[in-house]
């Protein structure tokens, strides 16, 4: 049997072959949109969890489409017959797409999945044969050098990454290259990195296959591949970040000893970044007996550089050795392995005193400011997915809160943010609220209490007055002293510009 992290793969200096294959697959609706209306959104749903059953009941008819989802993606042989006409049989064979196999069928060396870009784009992701679902998937993967397709992790990391205009950006564990297409669509320059050779390869394939700018490409780990004088206005990685008991499988055990390959890469990112440059990660981190694991992630902040970090989800240690236990298909084997494997887990955590893991983001943003901003949270709440501007956003207003004192945010202009709602709840028939709730429908979805002042300041908010001249219709309205109003509102008023509620504006023109 032949392992799918060393077969051969197609040949990525065949440009006018990848563009024929592109055109084909295009002609015959094979992208995110077609395959949703050929397989409809349950067996499409089921694709994405690697189960096939229902895509291979969707595909039993004689239409192009269907013939492509069984070659590409159910990994199916289909006679050549079949793709007359709708694929360049000939030139795929040659240039190593295709394998010709049994009594005049071909199959297909690599997966081919279609993936909708954020603006529309119809792009293909390659991955190895099996492997078109990254991460904790159950796929039973064990070969050291295989190379996935898309996960849940590499969309998440798509869809937090800043997308303003850029000369340079570093994809940093490349893989499969979906991080890289993504930013070959507004980096004049992209620069892609992988410890394994192979997820190069890939990555070239993926570029070329989806009509992208090739990358260029470097072999090796962590910022080792980059000059030393060589900086970037964005850098993005979904590293192998999880933390287990050695350095059993490339594409997701981290290699160093618990959390450190993401701390290590969180730190050294700092010296690799352009003024006002972004750097964006996905890790797992230690929750570890008598520490803050806030402050432990406070600590790996390099210096000149404000930071968020926002936790997404926190495991205890069972739940996360079964969960990656499952991703190597360990559970399918022999029960006194399996059950050796999950002891060396839980020996490595009780050693290192570790209670849970934490999953989530890191953004750093470089600063010549004298006192960066570090923001650690914990959001484990539903948000909505392109989060790239609202991340934007929030290191926009933290540089806004720095630059101004209390007197000048009193003199600045605001704005409520869209899709902002007022909630007010008490006893039913109670003449006051108990407390009012302002809810976010956009973005991080935040919550936040504020009490009637508050409300009211945030309400009237459209951009045409100074906070300072609302307050003091406020406290003419409600009899308060203005000067104490003015006082006692600007902690509140910081509170609601730091968390999305509010956002500045320039004064109006007269």
């Amino acid at each position: 049997m032949t392992d799918t992290g060393s077969a051969p793969l197609p040949a990525a200096d065949r440009p006018g072959t990848t563009a024929r294959l592109r055109d084909a697959l295009l002609a015959a609706s094979f992208t995110a949109d077609g395959l949703l209306d050929l397989l409809g959104a349950p067996a499409y749903a089921a694709l994405a969890r690697s189960e096939t059953v229902p895509a291979l009941r969707a595909t039993r008819g004689d239409t192009p489409l269907e013939a492509l989802v069984r070659l590409f993606l159910l990994q199916q042989p289909v006679p050549s017959a079949r793709l007359a006409g709708v694929l360049p049989v000939d030139d795929a064979v040659d240039a190593g797409w295709l394998t010709r196999v049994g009594d005049d069928e071909v199959a297909a060396t690599v997966d081919v999945r279609p993936y909708g870009g954020t603006d529309g784009e119809d792009w293909f992701i390659v991955s190895d044969l099996g492997c078109a679902v990254g991460g904790a998937g159950g796929i039973g993967q064990r070969a050291e050098n295989v190379v996935l397709g898309v996960g849940g992790a590499s969309t998440t990391l798509a869809g937090i990454t800043v997308r303003t205009p850029v000369g340079s950006a570093l994809d940093l564990g490349t893989g499969s290259g979906i991080q890289a297409l993504h930013a070959a669509q507004h980096a004049t320059r992209v620069t892609a990195t992988d410890l394994n050779p192979r997820a190069l390869d890939i990555t070239a394939l993926t570029l070329a296959l989806s009509g992208a700018p090739a990358a260029d490409l470097r072999e090796g780990s962590l910022f080792e591949p980059v000059r030393e004088d060589e900086t970037f206005d964005l850098i993005v990685s979904n590293p192998p970040f999880v933390i287990s008991p050695g350095a059993r499988l490339t594409y997701r055990d981290g290699g160093m000893s618990g959390d450190d390959l993401c701390r290590t890469l969180v730190q050294q990112a700092g010296d690799r970044l352009n003024e006002g440059g972004f750097a964006q990660f996905l890790a797992n981190w230690q929750h570890v007996e008598g520490e803050d694991w806030q402050e432990r992630l406070r600590s790996w902040v390099p210096r000149g550089c404000d930071a968020w970090i926002v936790q997404r989800e926190v495991q205890d240690v069972t739940q996360y050795a079964e969960l990656w236990l499952r991703d190597a298909g360990d559970h399918r084997e022999d029960p006194a392995e399996y059950q050796a494997r999950y002891d060396a887990w839980l020996d490595e955590f009780e050693a290192r005193k570790v209670k849970g893991i934490g999953f989530g983001w890191i953004t750093l943003r470089k600063t010549a400011a004298a006192e960066p901003s570090v923001v650690v949270e914990e959001w484990p709440h539903a948000v909505e997915q392109p989060l790239g501007d609202a991340i934007r956003a929030h290191f926009e207003r933290v540089v806004h809160l720095r630059e101004h004192d209390d007197a000048a945010l009193l003199e600045g202009h605001f704005r409520l943010a869209a899709e902002v709602v007022q909630e007010q709840v008490g006893l039913p028939g109670a003449e006051d609220p108990e407390h009012v709730v302002l809810r976010q429908h956009r973005g991080m979805c935040r919550a936040t209490k504020v009490d009637t002042i508050g409300a009211g300041f945030a309400g009237v908010c459209d951009g045409t007055l100074s906070a300072g001249r609302i307050l003091d219709a406020i406290a003419q309205l409600v009899g308060e002293d203005p000067v104490a109003l003015r006082d006692r509102t600007p902690a509140q008023i910081r509170l609601l510009v730091e968390q999305g509620f509010l956002e500045p504006v320039g004064e109006p023109v007269a």
